[in-house]
């Protein structure tokens, strides 16, 4: 792996530590239309991603299976989403903007908060190590510039993304270095996720189209069942909507633009 692809995976993370740094400059809490606005963003830029950075290469890189070229694209996409299913189920797990019924401790609540933002970022992992693996063994029409689009796609989203984990730490009264670290530490996995996933997709280079829609169907999954619902919840807004327009147009121009 080259200095290129080990900066490109570890800009996600770069993301979402600067997100999470926010709480040395935020008050204690984000209000719930700014929640809104992140989240909405957040969930733009992953549905653009998911198509021109995953969905298409895989789709292209499948033209010489003729009328079955859509296979590895379904089979794949499918097979995430299956995944992200298993992995909820079994994980402890809250929404965002969720709070504990019932008495819990705020230990309990900052455990099953960090869980959460830690599997919604593993799909984001996959997506950016599954572009990088491509581009590294030459396969799926990815270019470096392509691939680091993606990157900073997921790096963008994950501005906001680290703040709304940070924040509701602090709120709940941990002191400013120790939500920053969590923060932090809730990126961790994705540059762990995309250097396993260069390393298995390497490995079996004909699987790439699945490998790319794999990570499409995962990411789509976050988005359905975590962002979309936590943009919507609470009093009508259209603020989420709005934000989401806006990521999604702002990835697209980044994937068109570089790729």
């Amino acid at each position: 792996m080259d200095a290129k692809s080990i900066i490109g995976i570890l800009i996600p993370f770069a993301g979402t530590s600067l997100g999470a740094a926010m709480v040395f400059v935020l008050r204690k809490s984000i209000s719930e239309n700014l929640q809104k606005i992140l989240t909405g963003f957040a969930a733009g830029v992953m549905v653009a991603a998911s198509f021109w950075s995953l969905l298409e290469p895989s789709l292209e890189s499948s033209e010489g299976m003729g009328e079955l070229s859509f296979l590895p694209a379904a089979l794949g996409f499918l097979i995430g989403v299956g995944f992200l299913l298993l992995l909820d189920m079994v994980t402890p797990h809250m929404h965002f903007n969720n709070q504990d019924e019932g008495p819990s401790s705020g230990l309990k609540r900052t455990t099953k908060l960090i869980l959460a933002v830690t599997l919604h970022n593993i799909p984001e992992g996959m997506a950016v190590g599954v572009v990088y693996a491509g581009f590294i063994n030459g396969s799926s029409g990815i270019s470096a510039a392509g691939a680091l689009a993606l990157a900073l796609g997921i790096a963008i989203q994950n501005f906001p993304e680290g703040a709304i984990v940070s924040m509701p730490l602090r709120a709940e009264g941990m002191d400013k270095g120790k939500t920053f670290l969590f923060g932090v530490l809730s990126g961790v996995v994705e540059p762990i996720a995309a250097f396993i996933t260069i390393l298995a997709a390497g490995a079996v280079i004909p699987l790439m189209p699945y490998f790319l829609s794999f990570a499409a169907g995962a990411m789509m999954y976050v988005v359905v069942e975590e962002l979309i619902p936590e943009m919507s919840e609470g009093e009508h807004s259209n603020a989420g909507t709005i934000a989401f327009s806006v990521g999604f147009v702002l990835m697209m121009i980044l994937d068109v633009t570089l790729g």
